[in-house]
């Protein structure tokens, strides 16, 4: 609870107020994300770079993000799969952007979540502490949730953020592979540094929105799926995304509140809790505050949980689909940048809707790289891109427009 207590007084300490100063910066990144880094091998990162020649000395670079959830699977074997990635990156020079995610999956550890069911693995009635309720109370823990990424699919019950059992996974999880990271990238030379563009925590956190409950969902679970209802989250009720609110467990387990109604404020206080904790870990472990980044989320009408990707430890980033084309019109990412003294920050999920033709594409980029203090852009995904020609034209031609002169006439010699 002592830990708990410190982390609210965290949220209390005035941030320095500057601006991200509009910094010119030796390098920026279009990051594209690939699949499963098991399935991942050289001729996959030769195929993205392959697709972008002549960019060796552009200060615009090409790379890949990786993400390692590292509760969906045995960490060891990630940890294998990591040191691959970051071998192939650097026989390739291709950067890369390591993501961590223990918030969306985390079906290996069944004795984090397993409340409900004596006969599969990890079963403990204890375990309804470590996932969210819907009230106040162990007896209302969740069973199961609803995510829609293009459609809707069942999920498990998302964790209790708070909780202390779910914290030291995270923490043992992070521990096994952050050494992979930092090893490497301590032995890269000088004028490969840039192949390490980030460590990525949280992925688009929040709470209710890709964990979403349905009435009684708990009922449906045993049911059949084309029972389930269909009408999805509602992105611009900010507490119970217009199903059935959740949150209770972690804002009591935080010590925020144990009755009366859920506000924005305490989902907010909860999520920068746990990311301005993993950020902690990191930057205490060693990586520098320029390499840590953060994947918040918020509504397209700027909501308050946007504020909870900014720490002391790290730089913010957030997804942006709602004004992809300008995120400067996004007025939750544009408060944060204001008030954020990170070096930088970064659009850590994104894509441009239909159609994906060139001139859109290439002025989309051009005109979220020449935001005030953005350093990269992280396309999801590579599978989508591959095949369109139009798409790739556009960003080898904003990149080559980044290449030095004294470079680009010593490559006309």
């Amino acid at each position: 609870m002592k830990y708990y207590l410190f982390l609210i007084l965290i949220l209390f300490i005035p941030q320095i107020s500057s601006a991200i100063s509009d910094t010119k910066f030796d390098e920026q990144y279009v990051m594209f994300m690939m699949p499963k880094p098991a399935n991942v091998n050289e001729a996959k990162f030769s195929e993205v770079i392959n697709n972008f020649p002549g960019l060796s000395q552009a200060r615009v670079k090409i790379g890949v993000i990786f993400i390692f959830s590292y509760l969906r699977e045995d960490v060891n074997g990630l940890a294998e799969s990591l040191k691959n990635v970051l071998s192939y990156s650097e026989k390739t020079n291709t950067p890369v952007l390591i993501k961590f995610d223990g918030e969306q999956w985390w079906q290996n550890r069944p004795d984090l979540w397993n409340w409900w069911d004596p006969n599969k693995p990890g079963y403990d009635p204890n375990n309804r502490n470590n996932v969210e309720w819907r009230w106040w109370g162990p007896e209302y823990a969740l069973k199961i949730c609803w995510r829609n990424w293009g459609s809707q699919l069942r999920v498990l019950p998302p964790p209790n953020l708070m909780s202390p059992a779910y914290r030291k996974a995270c923490h043992e999880s992070m521990d096994i592979l952050m050494p992979v990271i930092l090893n490497w990238y301590k032995s890269l030379p000088e004028d490969k540094k840039y192949l390490f563009a980030g460590l990525n925590l949280g992925w688009e956190s929040s709470i209710g929105i890709n964990s979403f409950y349905y009435p009684n969902g708990n009922q449906l679970r045993d049911k059949p799926k084309s029972e389930d209802p269909t009408s999805g989250a509602v992105r611009a009720d900010v507490l119970s995304r217009g199903v059935v609110q959740q949150g209770f467990a972690a804002v009591k387990t935080a010590g925020i509140r144990d009755s009366g109604d859920i506000t924005e404020e305490d989902l907010y206080k909860v999520v920068k809790m746990h990311l301005e904790d993993i950020c902690k870990r990191a930057y205490d472990f060693g990586f520098p505050r320029g390499k840590i980044i953060t994947h918040g989320w918020g509504n397209e009408n700027g909501e308050l949980m946007y504020d909870a990707a900014v720490n002391q430890y790290s730089c913010p980033g957030w997804s942006e689909y709602w004004y992809s084309k300008n995120p400067a019109e996004n007025a939750g990412i544009m408060r944060n940048v204001r008030k954020s003294d990170a070096p930088y920050w970064v659009i850590a999920e994104w894509t441009l809707p239909q159609p994906r033709e060139k001139e859109p594409w290439k002025q989309a980029v051009r005109t979220v790289l020449n935001l005030p203090g953005c350093k990269m852009l992280c396309v999801y995904g590579w599978r989508g891109i591959a095949d369109n020609k139009p798409v790739i034209q556009a960003i080898h031609e904003l990149c080559l427009e980044s290449v030095p002169a004294v470079a680009e006439d010593a490559n006309n010699k």
